[in-house]
C-alpha cells in the first residue's frame, strides 16, 4: 500500500532533469536518424524561402576541410534556370553516348528531374593552386557540406536527394558550371517540400559486423 513517504515533497524533484549534454545528443541523434532521401518526384513544386536556402548554404560551410581549403563550390537553380540545366544534360547525354546505346527512359530523365523540384544545387569540388590536399581530400570535404545540407533541410522539414547521373563526372559538365581542369562536379542535389506529409521510414542493417574494435 502507498504511504505519503512514497510521494517527494517537492514534485519538482522526481522530475529527472536533462543537462545541455543529454539535449544536445538526442537533438543530435534525432536530426540524423531522421535524414532520408527523397527523390524529386516525391517534391512539390511549392518555393523555398531564401532564408531557408541560405541558412542550408551556410551550415554547408562548417564542414570539415584539411587546410581550411573549403572547396565546395554550389551552383544554385531555380526558376527557369532548371529548364537551362535540363536541356543541357538531355544535349550533353546525347552527345556523349553512342546512338545504339542511347535510352529513351534515361533521357527523358535528365530532362525532367530538374523541374520535378523548385531548387536544384550542382555541387561543385574545386581544387586549390598547387593541389597540396589530396584530391581525395577535398571530395570528402565536399561530401561532408552536403550531409550538412541535407540536415538541415531534414531539420526544416525539406526533402533532399543527392543525385548523380554519369554525365555529372563530365569534363563537359565541369565546364558548363564553369569550373576548371582539376575541379569536378560531384552530383545534383533536389531541395523541396515532400509531397507527402508522412515522412519516409527506413532502417540500417545491424552495426556489430562492420565495427572491428583493437584492445
Amino acid at each position: 500500500m502507498l504511504n505519503e513517504d512514497d510521494f517527494p515533497s517537492n514534485p519538482d524533484e522526481s522530475t529527472p532533469k536533462l543537462d545541455a549534454l543529454s539535449l544536445r545528443l538526442a537533438a543530435a541523434n534525432a536530426l540524423i536518424r531522421r535524414r532520408r532521401t527523397i527523390k524529386p518526384a516525391d517534391m512539390t513544386l511549392k518555393s523555398v524561402a531564401n532564408l531557408h536556402l541560405a541558412t542550408i548554404l551556410e551550415n554547408a560551410k562548417w564542414a570539415p576541410t584539411h587546410g581550411m581549403t573549403e572547396p565546395w563550390r554550389f551552383f544554385v537553380f531555380t526558376g527557369d534556370s532548371r529548364q537551362r540545366l535540363a536541356d543541357f544534360l538531355q544535349e550533353t547525354y546525347r552527345r556523349l553516348t553512342p546512338e545504339d546505346e542511347v535510352r529513351p527512359d534515361k533521357l527523358e530523365k535528365l530532362g525532367s528531374q530538374p523541374l520535378q523540384a523548385p531548387v536544384v544545387i550542382a555541387i561543385g569540388m574545386k581544387r586549390q593552386p598547387g593541389a597540396k590536399i589530396p584530391e581525395i581530400e577535398e571530395i570528402e570535404a565536399v561530401a561532408c557540406a552536403v550531409q550538412n545540407m541535407h540536415l538541415t533541410a531534414s531539420a526544416i522539414g525539406l526533402a533532399g536527394a543527392w543525385l548523380t547521373p554519369p554525365i555529372v563526372y563530365s569534363d563537359e559538365m565541369r565546364d558548363w558550371l564553369g569550373l576548371e581542369p582539376g575541379d569536378l562536379c560531384l552530383g545534383l542535389f533536389y531541395l523541396g517540400w515532400p509531397k507527402s506529409e508522412e515522412w519516409p521510414e527506413t532502417a540500417r542493417s545491424d552495426l556489430a559486423d562492420k565495427i572491428v574494435f583493437h584492445r
